[in-house]
Formats: structure tokens, C-alpha cells, sequence
């Protein structure tokens, strides 16, 4: 069989020398058309139409017999209806299958080049050890997971070899729509890449283990392995926990009797994280982990000075020096991608070696936490949630469906009329949590409050999140879900995907009202709009065919144009045909020529994110970047421009950078002069100008800031100057009320919830022109925290979180939170939606 070595003609991770990723795909074909051990499974494409590769390796036997393994699997993964001498049966006779994934993050290098030696070794190994995992594991091995962005990364580093610029960061984001951002996709699913390994791990295989390998910054420990620190997430079975400490504590092992210095277990990274697959796993059984090794400049070595390494937090890692979970400290020196190619390479084989060892009690583990999680939801309230089919936004409640679905979890539709604490009308949406995801289920629909203790405060009382203090997708998306807490009786049915009737166009002599409620609307309307097609708004609430509608609701006249667009729907649109003419007064709207500003510095991962949603619901935009601002053509080119949440300093560029942490500013400087971006004091100008001249600005979260300092509004952050022991808000849903008689707070409803990511809150102080500002969201004054951690909550209340103020011929919205967070807050969408249109 042909060695790594030979096809690539230099060893993986070798100084200067990067495997690109179509070569790697060859690779693995090359190797599966020579072996019975392997096989290569295309799951799909990528955004950017590159494959997307799952490499299965076991014995010939196993190979043989997958579709065996995986039913034998899944029944131990769920025992539910399995007598228990069958269960004993198949937990002694079956084989552990564990999941392993490479470089989710494109600049990650070394996972994805260390994947192909794994592999060979593994296919053609014949020790006992080697042949020990072939017998008792199922691999799953996903040797990269962002190919489009190791493509980028890749042939970014060797355009730059040999340059001063070797070794720098990619410009832009390495994922079209994600950069670093994707593994925040797992429960949301809006990437085909996080939908491969959603299906992958929580439909058809359900993995005792999966691992993700990462890289992290490089002065500090050399190696991060299982377990995490406090503290943990709740939900999850204790077993998974345990068994974090299980496979670690032999990875840290193999490592050490490698030789391998400044390995670090138990600290840096908690057990409470953002929902990325290694976090969420966790909740579905599967023991989620990851590993962290340090950087190097891609595949350009790097010289550390001993006084430069540094500890990891001073709660679990305080000093670079020995502590129980780190024994054996790296001494500093050069630092290359080969140390990493290995590390990562004993710490898979180790997972790998030790599911092979304890295969019996592997497949034990599984059955208990199933069978745990299942008499959870039997004997323990919440016994189920229920999600009403007619809510504000009826077409989102189906697309929380699809992502529930997306989880793997056994979803139900009454048959009829049930009782629990209230009445439901059949056709209501159940979860019952007496299933084996119970864990998952809970954390995603259930009311979350992130810990305030010695753990997630430092030595002087700063709080400290990572990442999101909650994930409860439902809140975001804007739907109600209830926690039934007493026992559920009646008729219900499994529903197994979510079918929604065909998109069709009715006739209508007096045109069509559709719900301004409902997101889905707006995209039909800019399809209307492409057509060249008239489009009114209500200004004022209205009853029409026995409805009511809200202010804002689109009114599209007839025309037989409108056939042209049902092929485009995938969705059957909420509109009232109307068979009078309207009464209500309209105004006209018209497609707005949007621009959204772009710069470098590695990209702004609320810009891609903000244009996977533009592009989802068929927003007409064009990327902006720094040349229109600094010759003043914004006016010519625009008539809507999009600030995606961001720093001044990043916006403006390199002559304002002096509050960006300095290590990282010397990394930003060694980036190519034309990719050092920035708007400058011109572009603040020009800026004021378009305002003045008859603009719409759009401001998204810290945008805001930039947006208040251009066009020197009479606008107060109250929180600008707070510390975080202050005011601390990171990634929490808060109620806001809304004004939707204001345009741009048409479609809301009156008490929504928003997500708060330490984002502003506004006071207006303009005493001469008051009248020129108007409050279209505003935090109450009763309790706001909804789900995670808020800390000022006095601050917050009483004040604007979305505000639209005029200015000379037009007009500025300040979006002050997440409105459109990660392609996930649909409950907030509208917000940016409004803005949109002229």
C-alpha cells in the first residue's frame, strides 16, 4: 500500500509544507482502492462544490458487515423495546464505534495533514495493538472539516512562501459564510458541512466517543487533552463526564511515554461551552471532547523564548509551571507542525486503542446512559415540551422542527385534544423527554441559567463565559415551547420529517395580503419585487377576510406575473386572499440598492453570517468594501449600507488600532499592504454625507458605536464605560417590548426576546431634536434575563435596544443586539428585515 510519504513526496508536517486538500481526497481513494480495511464515503459537497469525505477503517470482516454494526449499534444506543438477554447480547458481541474529525477550523492545520498517516497506519499495522482496533472499533474518521477553507489556507501559505508575509493569516474568512464560526452551526445546522456530521453522529451512527481536533494559541501548554474544567453544563448523564477522565487520562499517558512535553488535562476549557459538535455530543450520550494543540505559523516553525510561555487561566492553569494536570512543561524552543502532526496522531490513536481495550464496558457505558436518560423522562419533570402549530410565525415553528429533526430526536404530533396543566388542540408538536437524548432535548428548549460561582468568576471577580451563557435555539427562532411537567396522556404519532403543503398561487381578482408576522413573506416579496412587481405596505392594523392583520402587512396586487414565482417557493406562503379591494392605508415599497461593508483582518464573521441570511430569504446586497467610502461614491452606488457588528477599530483600519491587543496587532501587521482595510476618517465622513444626503444606515450590535461617532448623534451607550463586574451579558436572551407601529418594528410581536451579546443600551440625550429619535425596542422594567447570565440588569432597563433616528434626508437604524446572530435568532430577523426596503 502506497505510504503518505510516497504520494506526497515529503513527510506530512514537514517545515514550509502544506498537503492541499484535493490531494488528500486522492489520497484516501488511492488508499481505499488498495485495502478491504478502508472505505471513502462521499457525504456530500460544501458550500464551495469541494467533497466532503467520510474514511470508515476497521477489519475486512467489519468492513464486510457495516450495515450489521450500525443496527446492533443503534439498538444500544437506544434499548427502548430491546428485551434485556438481547441487550446483554449485543453490548458482549458488538463493536465500539468512535468518531474522529480534523481542522473544523481551516488555519488549524495539522489534524487534516495528520489525518493520512493515521490512516495508513491503522490499514496497515499488524501488531496487536493495531490489529486489536481493527477488530473491535468502528473509525470514523472525517479527515477535514472545512475542506473549502483548507483549500484557502493552503494556497494562501504557499502563494506567500519565501515572503516576509509567510506564515500570516488568511485576509478573509475561511468559510464563505463561517470563519471560525462554523462549529458554533452544530444545533442550527445552516452549513451542508454541519449537516453531514449532524447525520453522521446523531442519525446513523451514534458514536460511543467523538474527538475534534483543534489548535489554540501557541505560548502557552503544548497539548490539551480530556477531560474539560468546571464548570459542566447540566443535562448531561454523569457517565459522559466520567468518561472524559476515562479516555484522557490514557491519551495523556500514550503522549507522556512519547515524550511529548507541556501536555495540559482538566483545564482551559470548561465543560460548559457553546454548543459546537464536541460540546453538544455530550448531551446525546456521546462522550464530545476535544484536543488543542499549540500553533505555529501555519507550517512555518516558530522560535519561543521560555520567558514568553505563559499559563492558560488562573483559576485552572494560573502559571506556566508543574501542577498535577500538568506534570511535564515544554522548555520552549522552535515549535513546528510536525510536533503538532504527532501529538495529534497519539492522541487519536490513543482514543482509538482505548476503546479497543475496553470495548465490553464502552458499549456498556452507551446502554446505561440511554437507559439512564430514558427512566429520566419517565419518573422526572419536564416530561415533554409542547410547540403549538399556530404561533406569531408559523412557517419559523416548522423550521424548528427541521432543526429538532436535525438532532435526532423522536418528535410527536397529537391526534387529538390532550391535557397537560392546559388544554392542546390536536395537531400540537411533542417532545417527550423519555427518549435517550433527553439531555440534548433539555438544553436545547429548556429555560438555561448560566452558574455565578467561584468557577466562572476570575481571582477578581470577572466573569468569564465561553463563547454563548445559553443555546436555547426556540427562544432565538421567536417560538413558544412549553415545559409540561406532569405526566402527558393520549393519542400521539411520530413524525419523522416536516412536510409542508406545495408553494401555489391562488386566484384573486383583488390581489393578496400576506402576514408580515411570518419571515418566510419577506422573501416571497423580494421574488415579487425581482418580478418588476408592485408591493404596498399597511401603515395602520387591519381586519380583511376575517383576519387581523398587523401594521406593515404586504399587500401585492394581482397580476398574472405572480405564477412566474411559484416554482422559486419552497414553502406555500401565509397570504390572505382577498375578495374585496382593501381599505387600509398603504405606502409603496420599493428594493433598496443594499450594500454591506466587508473588510480584511481575517474576516468579520457577522458579515458572512449576515449575508447567509440576505441570501436565505432573497435580500438583494452587494459586498462593500473600502473604496466607496474613501471617494465619497456611497450615495451613487447605495441606498441602504450595512454596518455588520464590529469594532471601530477594525472598520477603520490600521491608523486607529491602538486598542487592539498588541500581539495580535503585530500579527495584523504582517499581513500584505493591500490587505490592510479601513475606512479611515474619510470613511466616517462619508458616512455623515450619505445620511445626510438621503441614506439609510443600518448599524448591527457594535457597529452601533461607529454609527453614533459618525453622524454625531445625541445617543448614550449607558453601558460604554462599565467593566464587566459591572454589566456582563455574553450571549443571553433578554425581553425587550416592541413598538410595531414603527416600520421598523413591523411584524414583531409586542414582547419579544433578543439576543444580548454585551450590547449596547441606549439613552437619548438630544434636547433641541428629540422628535428625531424614536425607541422601536425597549427593555422593561421588570425582570429581563430570559435564559443565561446578566449581570447590570439596572442598567438595561428603561432603555432602547433599537433605535431609528432621522437625520437630514435619512435616517439611521441602530440594531443594538444580535438581531440576526449566526443565521440562528429568527425571532429577530424583521428587525434587519424592515430596514431593507424603501
Amino acid at each position: 500500500m502506497t505510504s503518505p510519504g510516497s504520494f506526497f513526496g515529503f513527510e506530512l508536517g514537514s517545515d514550509r509544507q502544506l498537503a492541499r486538500w484535493d490531494q488528500i481526497v486522492s489520497y484516501f481513494e488511492l488508499l481505499a482502492s488498495q485495502t478491504q480495511r478502508m472505505r471513502v464515503n462521499e457525504m456530500g459537497k460544501t458550500v464551495e462544490g469541494n467533497p466532503f469525505i467520510l474514511v470508515i477503517i476497521s477489519s475486512e470482516k467489519n468492513i464486510e458487515q457495516l450495515a450489521h454494526w450500525r443496527e446492533v449499534n443503534s439498538k444500544i444506543s437506544d434499548p427502548r423495546g430491546v428485551d434485556k438477554e438481547a441487550l446483554d447480547d449485543l453490548v458482549a458481541s458488538g463493536k465500539a464505534v468512535i468518531c474522529q474529525s480534523m481542522s473544523l477550523h481551516a488555519n488549524e492545520v495539522g489534524g487534516t495533514q495528520m489525518a493520512p498517516e493515521l490512516a495508513y497506519d491503522l490499514v496497515t499495522g499488524e501488531d496487536g495493538p493495531t490489529r486489536l482496533i481493527r477488530d473491535n472499533v468502528i473509525f470514523l474518521m472525517v479527515p477535514c472539516f472545512n475542506p473549502d477553507g483548507q483549500i484557502m489556507v493552503t494556497d494562501w501559505y504557499d502563494e506567500h512562501l519565501d515572503s516576509e508575509y509567510e506564515g500570516s493569516m488568511l485576509p478573509w474568512l475561511y468559510h464563505r459564510y463561517a470563519g471560525h464560526d462554523n462549529n458554533r452551526d452544530a444545533f442550527m445546522q445552516n452549513l451542508p458541512e454541519s449537516q453531514y456530521m449532524a447525520r453522521l453522529l446523531f442519525s446513523e451512527w451514534t458514536p460511543q466517543a467523538y474527538q475534534d481536533h483543534h489548535h489554540m494559541g501557541g505560548y502557552g501548554a503544548r497539548f490539551y487533552v480530556a477531560p474539560y474544567c468546571e464548570p459542566i453544563h447540566p443535562h448531561a448523564d454523569p457517565l459522559v463526564w466520567r468518561e472524559h477522565a476515562w479516555f484522557g487520562s490514557h491519551m495523556a499517558t500514550l503522549l507522556e511515554q512519547a515524550g511529548k512535553r507541556g501536555v495540559l488535562n482538566a483545564a482551559q476549557f470548561e465543560g460548559w461551552g457553546h454548543l459546537g459538535f464536541h460540546w453538544l455530543t455530550a448531551y446525546h450520550n456521546i462522550a464530545g471532547m476535544l484536543t488543542e494543540s499549540a500553533s505555529c505559523k501555519l507550517a512555518t516553525p516558530l522560535y519561543i523564548h521560555p520567558e514568553q510561555l505563559e499559563g492558560a487561566c488562573d483559576r485552572t492553569m494560573p502559571a506556566y509551571t508543574e501542577q498535577t494536570n500538568f506534570p511535564h512543561p515544554w522548555p520552549g524552543g522552535w515549535w513546528r507542525l510536525r510536533d503538532i502532526v504527532e501529538q495529534q496522531k497519539i492522541s487519536a490513536w490513543a482514543l482509538l486503542d482505548f476503546a479497543a481495550r475496553h470495548r465490553h464496558d464502552v458499549l456498556k457505558n452507551a446502554r446505561i446512559k440511554a437507559e439512564r436518560q430514558i427512566q429520566r423522562g419517565r419518573t422526572d419533570a419536564p416530561y415533554a415540551y409542547a410547540i403549538a402549530k399556530e404561533q406569531h410565525d408559523p412557517l419559523t415553528v416548522l423550521k424548528l422542527l427541521d432543526v429538532l429533526l436535525g438532532q435526532g430526536f423522536e418528535l410527536h404530533q397529537a391526534q387529538e385534544e390532550f391535557t397537560a396543566g392546559r388544554t392542546y388542540p390536536q395537531g400540537t408538536y411533542v417532545l417527550f423527554t423519555a427518549q435517550p437524548k433527553r439531555g440534548a432535548i433539555m438544553t436545547l428548549l429548556g429555560t438555561t441559567y448560566h452558574p455565578d460561582n467561584q468557577w466562572t468568576r476570575d481571582s477578581e471577580g470577572y466573569p468569564q463565559v465561553r463563547d454563548m451563557a445559553t443555546d436555547t435555539v426556540a427562544e432565538f427562532m421567536g417560538v413558544e415551547v412549553d415545559e409540561l411537567r406532569d405526566p402527558v396522556q393520549g393519542e400521539f404519532a411520530r413524525i419523522e420529517e416536516v412536510k409542508r403543503p406545495p408553494a401555489y398561487v391562488p386566484a384573486s381578482s383583488h390581489g393578496y395580503l400576506l402576514d408580515v408576522g411570518c419571515n418566510d413573506n419577506y422573501r416571497l416579496v423580494n421574488l415579487v419585487l425581482e418580478q418588476g412587481l408592485e408591493v404596498f405596505r399597511t401603515t395602520e392594523p387591519c381586519w380583511v377576510e376575517g383576519r387581523h392583520h398587523q401594521a406593515g402587512s404586504f399587500y401585492v396586487p394581482p397580476s398574472p406575473q405572480l405564477e412566474r414565482i411559484k416554482d422559486s417557493l419552497p414553502f406555500r406562503a401565509l397570504w390572505t386572499v382577498m375578495s374585496t379591494p382593501l381599505e387600509a392605508p398603504v405606502s409603496e415599497i420599493k428594493k433598496a440598492r443594499t450594500g454591506m461593508y466587508q473588510r480584511y483582518w481575517g474576516g468579520n464573521m457577522d458579515e458572512g453570517w449576515t449575508r447567509l441570511v440576505l441570501e436565505q430569504f432573497s435580500f438583494p446586497f452587494q459586498t462593500v468594501r473600502d473604496a466607496p467610502f474613501k471617494e465619497g461614491r456611497l450615495l451613487e452606488e447605495m441606498d441602504v449600507l450595512i454596518l455588520p457588528s464590529d469594532s471601530m477599530a477594525f472598520m477603520l483600519g490600521h491608523n486607529h488600532q491602538d486598542t487592539v491587543d498588541r500581539r495580535f496587532l503585530q500579527m495584523i501587521k504582517s499581513s500584505p499592504p493591500e490587505y490592510r482595510s479601513g475606512i479611515g476618517e474619510a470613511g466616517m465622513k462619508a458616512i455623515a454625507d450619505f445620511v445626510a444626503g438621503g441614506g439609510r444606515l443600518v448599524a448591527l450590535d457594535a457597529a452601533c458605536a461607529l454609527a453614533i461617532t459618525a453622524c454625531d448623534l445625541m445617543v448614550e451607550d449607558v453601558t460604554a464605560s462599565k467593566s464587566t463586574r459591572e454589566y456582563f451579558c455574553k450571549g443571553s436572551t433578554l425581553r425587550v417590548g416592541v413598538d410595531t407601529m414603527d416600520p421598523l418594528g413591523y411584524g414583531m410581536k409586542s414582547e419579544a426576546w433578543v439576543v444580548n451579546w454585551n450590547s449596547s443600551a441606549f439613552s437619548i440625550t438630544d434636547q433641541l431634536r428629540p422628535h428625531d429619535y424614536a425607541v422601536v425596542a425597549r427593555y422593561p422594567q421588570t425582570p429581563l434575563l430570559k435564559s443565561g447570565w446578566l449581570i447590570g440588569e439596572p442598567l438595561l432597563q428603561g432603555k432602547a435596544a433599537v433605535l431609528r433616528v432621522c437625520q437630514g434626508d435619512g435616517d439611521i437604524a441602530l440594531l443594538g443586539c444580535r438581531v440576526q446572530h449566526r443565521a440562528q435568532t429568527h425571532g429577530t430577523f424583521k428587525l434587519l428585515f424592515n430596514a431593507l426596503y424603501r
